[in-house]
């Protein structure tokens, strides 16, 4: 009995290890697919290939290379993954130097980035990776000022770049970080006062501003429950608020504090709502003699406190009521919706561990979808609803509403254009043809008509969202889209009307109109266009990239004030498989070569297009000449060289100046535009330095006449009144 009792204990001990095996076999390869479907997202890798190519010493980053490879298969040093997903790049301390690179913002997963204790040089991108929660550049060389993008970094918690040499103001950058614990600005040379957006940080415990030339007072952090504050070696003046020398941790030595009695502090306003404050040992500030808040100099006021009166009582009785119905009600619809879908319910369970790995890829596909939209609303907190509705190609489109432009009829602009004739035709690109049109009110608009063949269906599917994007554009610098037509498969755009022709004509094309271009009103003209790229780039959130930037796309007025065309349209990117017209061709002259050699185009890619437009203002000639000598055909090639030789930059300005332009003003003019044609686009300035720098050439600028006696021929005579621009 004993035997056979063995002998079958045996025979289920095999059958045991057989299923085992069986088990493995068909698991193994489920497994190693999952590790086969951790190979990196092609937008992270390539935003780490451009990062290791910048960064000198890269012996140190094992495993990175330059060109393919697989961060997360292969085990890159200091790069954590989820998934295909890059989450954190830890690379603090190994000697690096160079520069952060221009793709960071392809890391949209990103949560951790840590690259200090390095010598990394130049200025912080401001196209960074946008849901950081961690961002650690302390102890660089890292110079220039803080990026507007930070603003939009929502769920950033950490913020370190201390130990750099970061110049001018902090910026108003704080407004939407309501969840920053960490701010350390320390030891870099800013200087201002702190930013009013600072008070916004509701939830900042540790803030260090220490050795900086800050100035003003420190009533702005009055609200904030630090509990470690340094404000050591700056300029700050006036008296510290009462609620500040309660924190434990507080330096302020080194400033010209009053050290006479603080004034009564204004009555204390309460957060707004939903944003609660963090440490509650802080209280509120107060005049010496007013009781704290939450306590009560009027014994009645106790009682009133302590119990509730019958008016709140039914009232609260009344509005639970109405609760406990309304979620019964809810509770029902769930219950019955429920039923409908058991047996989907049913077969996601069985199939859990796919359908939750396939659920985050398609949350990170759609995230990315979301945050490299090329367009945004200018007003941050205003929140767009997003809705997503199957395209005609099967792809997933985003149609974002409310649309503020009008909605056209085809219609009204068919009579507006009688008929889109040849004569009201003022224009021609990329996407089809602008004309002008005249409504019945006495409105003119310029109206661009869209051509079906120049578009994929893909971009066809992306017209309203485009739309809805252009639409919020507002600057007095930038050509504002008032309408819009998609009926009967038309798509037509209707903008404000600038009638004094483009900024190219007026350049290229003799004729009394040219005569208007002196160098004061091109100086103009340049600081208006960087004002409207500055806007779009580093106001816009995300960035706007123009990808089109010209002087044909710079409308001028009747005062030669600059409005950018066209801004918004990348959005809907041209139909690759179409031959490219004669008049496209002209846009190459002004294309960044990172953009010729591998197609990514950024922010940077159009400050080195402004740099073409400054050199067209500065010589009077084309980007490309084909009728010129072979070594002149291409303006950035003939002219980079010779930017740093006066003598060589005398006989290269425009002749139809005749020679009214001031010396300074011209070589600050040429340094500014070799700065933004640089070849690497890391070099390249944010057109927030490139507008400072423009409206200091501005203050200084006077027109005088050239005198010829001088060998150098450089020499100019000072008229009896020099005419001053001020911005």
């Amino acid at each position: 009995m004993e035997k056979k009792s063995s002998r079958g204990a045996n025979n289920y001990s095999l059958l045991i290890s057989r299923f085992s095996v069986a088990a493995f076999v068909l698991i193994a390869p489920a497994i190693l697919f999952l590790c086969v479907e951790g190979t990196t997202d092609p937008s992270d890798v390539q935003g780490l290939q451009v990062m290791y190519s910048l960064l000198n010493n890269p012996s140190q980053l094992t495993n990175w290379q330059a060109g393919g490879g697989d961060p997360c298969g292969q085990s890159w040093k200091g790069v954590t993954c989820q998934g295909s997903a890059v989450v954190a790049i830890q690379i603090s301390g190994l000697g690096l130097s160079g520069t952060m690179g221009y793709l960071l913002s392809n890391l949209m997963s990103l949560r951790i980035l840590d690259m200090s204790n390095n010598n990394i040089q130049n200025s912080i991108p401001y196209q960074l990776p946008p849901n950081l929660t961690t961002l650690n550049l302390a102890n660089n060389n890292l110079g220039g000022s803080l990026p507007y993008s930070l603003n939009s970094m929502v769920s950033l918690n950490y913020l370190n770049v201390s130990r750099n040499s970061l110049t001018q103001a902090i910026g108003d950058i704080f407004a939407n970080l309501g969840g920053l614990a960490t701010l350390d600005l320390s030891f870099n040379s800013f200087n201002g006062n702190l930013p009013g957006s600072i008070s916004s940080l509701l939830n900042l415990s540790t803030l260090h501003v220490q050795n900086n030339q800050l100035t003003g007072s420190l009533n702005a952090l009055a609200g904030l429950p630090l509990t470690d504050l340094n404000v050591a070696n700056n300029q700050f003046t006036g008296w510290i608020p009462n609620v500040l020398t309660s924190i434990p941790n507080f330096i302020y030595s080194g400033n010209s504090f009053d050290n006479s009695a603080a004034p009564p502090p204004p009555p204390y306003t309460p957060p707004p709502p939903g944003k609660p404050r963090n440490n509650g040992s802080h209280s509120p500030p107060v005049a010496n003699n007013t009781p704290v808040s939450g306590q009560s100099s009027n014994p009645d006021d106790g009682n009133k406190k302590n119990g509730l009166t019958v008016g709140p009582i039914i009232g609260i009785s009344l509005g639970s009521s109405v609760v406990v119905f309304f979620a019964m009600v809810v509770l029902v619809f769930c219950l019955r919706k429920g039923k409908k879908k058991e047996p989907g319910a049913a077969k996601a369970s069985a199939a859990s561990l796919p359908v939750s790995m396939e659920k985050v890829n398609t949350e990170m596909r759609e995230q990315r979808m979301k945050s490299t939209a090329t367009v945004a609303d200018l007003r941050p907190s205003e929140k767009l609803i997003a809705d997503r509705m199957q395209g005609k190609n099967g792809s997933l489109k985003r149609v974002k509403s409310p649309i503020t432009a009008t909605s056209y009829t085809v219609a009204s602009l068919q009579t507006a254009t009688n008929s889109f004739s040849q004569e009201n035709l003022i224009g021609e690109g990329s996407l089809g043809r602008v004309y002008r049109g005249e409504f019945p009110n006495g409105k003119i608009a310029a109206i661009k008509k869209i051509d079906n063949a120049a578009l994929s269906l893909q971009e066809e599917d992306n017209f309203l969202e485009a739309v809805s994007n252009m639409s919020r554009l507002r600057h007095p610098n930038v050509i504002a889209l008032v309408g819009f037509c998609g009926e009967h498969g038309q798509r037509l755009l209707v903008h404000d009307y600038v009638g004094n022709g483009n900024l190219h004509d007026m350049l290229h094309f003799a004729d009394e109109r040219s005569k208007q271009l002196t160098w004061n009103a091109r100086v103009r003209v340049a600081l208006g266009t960087a004002r409207a790229l500055e806007y779009l780039h580093e106001v816009c959130l995300p960035s706007v990239v123009h990808r089109n930037f010209k002087s044909a796309n710079i409308l001028l007025d009747e005062e030669l004030n600059p409005h950018l065309s066209d801004c918004g349209l990348a959005a809907l990117t041209p139909n690759t498989e179409r031959q490219v017209s004669s008049t496209e061709m002209i846009s190459f002259g002004y294309s960044a070569p990172e953009f010729a050699l591998s197609g990514i185009y950024t922010v940077k890619s159009d400050v080195y297009s402004f740099g073409v437009v400054m050199l067209e203002l500065l010589t009077g000639r084309k980007p490309l000449d084909s009728s010129r000598a072979r070594s002149e055909q291409s303006l950035v090639r003939w002219a980079t060289p010779q930017l740093h030789d006066i003598d060589a930059l005398a006989k290269m300005v425009d002749p139809a100046l005749n020679g009214m332009y001031p010396a300074k003003s011209l070589s600050r003019f040429a340094d500014i535009l070799a700065l933004c044609v640089q070849p690497e686009p890391e070099f390249r300035p944010p057109m927030s330095e490139v507008v400072q720098a423009l409206v200091r050439l501005m203050q200084r600028a006077s027109v005088v006449k050239r005198h010829s006696s001088e060998e150098s021929g450089f020499m100019f005579k000072t008229p009896d009144h020099e005419t001053t621009d001020h911005t």
